[in-house]
């Protein structure tokens, strides 16, 4: 299994971003996907969860509105599209196979300042 998240950045407050999380080693399309963050002292938190064929998806309240979690199973990549930015949302942001489970990206830095 192998997750490989891109798309990172400094942005200002009000900004957009969009990640992608390029999947491999495992049959991708069957199985649901997720974004979680870390920010610096804080516990990783779910952002957003996606079914295998997308058609269930869940955010976090705190992001709901402005993020948009999709899916491309012909390309075996999950996307976040994150609108609206605000410094709270400065952190390292990871793919996760499942929800939870074992299997992580390294993650992809987004810096939210002016």
């Amino acid at each position: 299994v192998q997750l490989v998240e891109s798309g990172g950045g400094l942005v200002q407050p009000g900004g957009s971003l969009r990640l992608s999380c390029a999947a491999s080693g495992f049959s991708f399309s069957i199985w649901h996907m997720s974004w979680h963050r870390q920010a610096p002292g804080k516990e990783r938190e779910l952002v957003a969860s996606i079914s295998s064929g997308g058609g269930s998806i869940e955010y976090a309240d705190s992001v709901k509105g402005r993020f948009t979690i999709s899916r491309d199973n012909a390309k075996e990549t999950v996307y976040l599209q994150m609108n609206s930015l605000k410094p709270d949302d400065t952190a390292m942001y990871y793919c996760n196979r499942g929800v939870g489970s074992e299997y992580w990206g390294q993650g992809t830095q987004v810096t939210v300042s002016s």
